[in-house]
């Protein structure tokens, strides 16, 4: 399995930050990060009701509960934002999208034999603890991003 670097923290512009390399093609990875039967293998269980900016959704973790999820930007196979209300300081995610959301979005590049990835999570400053949310958040992309290597290179 490919081995990454772990997330970055900006506690200035609170952001969070993983680039990683996946040795799967573009539209592989595009599939694994749009598509709600493929989120489901390796992040959370995935629903949306479309792919197109406004969708919306959730992703349930086991263990956590239903976070609610929705599209905010899509150029495929380059970008995809989502916009989550999983504000982990709080405890229980909100039934619904609320000010506390944060958005990630996952930025598509293919490099020689492979995708490079990038993760970029802002508006931690919206959170109720802004550095407990990124420490965790920071924690939570090596965590699923490495569970996402390891399926598309057949690790998983």
């Amino acid at each position: 399995m490919t081995d990454n670097e772990a997330s970055v923290i900006d506690e200035a512009a609170y952001t969070v930050r993983r680039t990683i390399r996946i040795d799967a093609s573009v539209d592989r990875v595009w599939q694994a990060v749009t598509e709600p039967e493929h989120i489901s293998r390796w992040f959370g269980r995935a629903e949306l009701d479309g792919a197109r900016p406004g969708a919306r959704g959730s992703i349930t973790f086991e263990g956590y509960g239903r976070v609610p999820l929705a599209i905010d930007a899509i150029d495929a196979p380059r970008l995809v934002s989502y916009r989550w209300s999983n504000d982990d300081a709080l405890g229980d995610a909100p039934e619904e999208l609320d000010e506390h959301a944060t958005v990630f979005t996952f930025t598509l590049e293919e490099v020689d034999g492979g995708t490079r990835l990038t993760v970029v999570e802002t508006g931690f400053d919206r959170t109720s603890d802004p550095s407990t949310n990124m420490g965790e958040h920071a924690e939570g992309w090596v965590t699923e991003l490495d569970k996402l290597v390891a399926l598309l290179e057949g690790d998983a």
